[in-house]
């Protein structure tokens, strides 16, 4: 690796972590210049703490929802550069494919394969406009929620334009009531945009990731010289921290931090209890 670029990879290192410039350079020799294996070599140090300011972003665009009838689709289309997710030409490509992500209810495939106003087929399309712009740009992801099974709502953060953003959630929920809950299932949406758990409850969240966290809360401690017997009950309390903070229901609610998400659906539950039943949430460029 050039100087030039180890200057570089430190600068990124220490946006992401708040890790002094000499810690960063250590972890990244030891990791050979490997940004993602440096946060975490640096959490296990315990120099640096699990922050949501860790995530990689590294790509632009925008995330586009679409809603009628109960149904609700959502696509992100990246860019290089947030300059192009600005271009006229980029953003009418988005809006179209917003359109047709939703009557092809978030398939990917007969996404890329359908025909857009032009006559020529999405990828066909996509090829044209990456060669017009001069930048990479790729159909990332998409997910489509149907009427049935409960109600859908959506929210966007910071909307560009109607329906268009950066971070786009959408919740389903099994049992509201219209009269008493008019605007419940949004503000869900918004808590999830911008407390972004990564499953409903505790059980869903995916052994991997916690498998991976109490790695790193093991080694931390480690390093710290704590006695084994102290070491085991802070790495209890640290995970069970961990899927509280992760776990939608366990979240603190973000318009009273004195409840959980849980203890809002229980307020506003009246015949039947008020059930979760699935959420997404994309921000543009996250795990990129």
């Amino acid at each position: 690796m050039s100087g030039k670029d180890l200057l570089e990879n430190i600068k990124k290192l220490r946006e992401m972590t708040g890790v002094g410039f000499k810690d960063c350079k250590a972890a990244l020799d030891e990791t050979g210049g490997n940004i993602e294996k440096s946060v975490e070599y640096l959490r296990k140090k315990g120099i640096a703490k699990a922050s949501k300011k860790m995530s990689r972003t590294a790509n632009e665009g925008l995330a586009l929802v679409k809603e009628s009838k109960n149904q609700i689709s959502v696509i992100e289309i990246n860019s290089e550069t947030d300059f192009v997710a600005k271009n006229l030409d980029f953003i009418n490509f988005c809006k179209e494919l917003s359109e047709i992500n939703f009557s092809t209810r978030g398939n990917l495939e007969n996404l890329n394969n359908s025909k857009m106003k032009n006559g020529i087929i999405v990828k066909d399309n996509l090829v044209n406009l990456i060669a017009k712009i001069g930048e990479k740009i790729t159909i990332r992801r998409t997910k489509f929620f149907d009427g049935e099974n409960g109600k859908n709502f959506f929210y966007v953060h910071s909307a560009l334009e109607k329906n268009i953003g950066k971070i786009v959630s959408i919740v389903k929920i099994d049992e509201i009531s219209e009269s008493k809950n008019t605007d419940l299932g949004t503000k869900i949406a918004m808590h999830i945009a911008a407390s972004n758990p990564l499953a409903i409850d505790k059980n869903g969240i995916d052994k991997k990731i916690i498998n991976k966290e109490l790695e790193i809360i093991q080694a931390e401690i480690t390093n710290s010289g704590k006695p084994k017997e102290i070491a085991e009950k802070i790495a209890k309390g640290k995970l069970s921290k961990f899927l509280d903070d992760n776990s939608l229901l366990n979240q603190i609610w973000i318009l009273d931090p004195k409840k959980k998400v849980e203890d809002v659906l229980k307020e506003n539950s009246q015949n039947k209890k008020i059930k979760i039943v699935d959420f997404v949430r994309f921000k543009v460029g996250e795990g990129v």
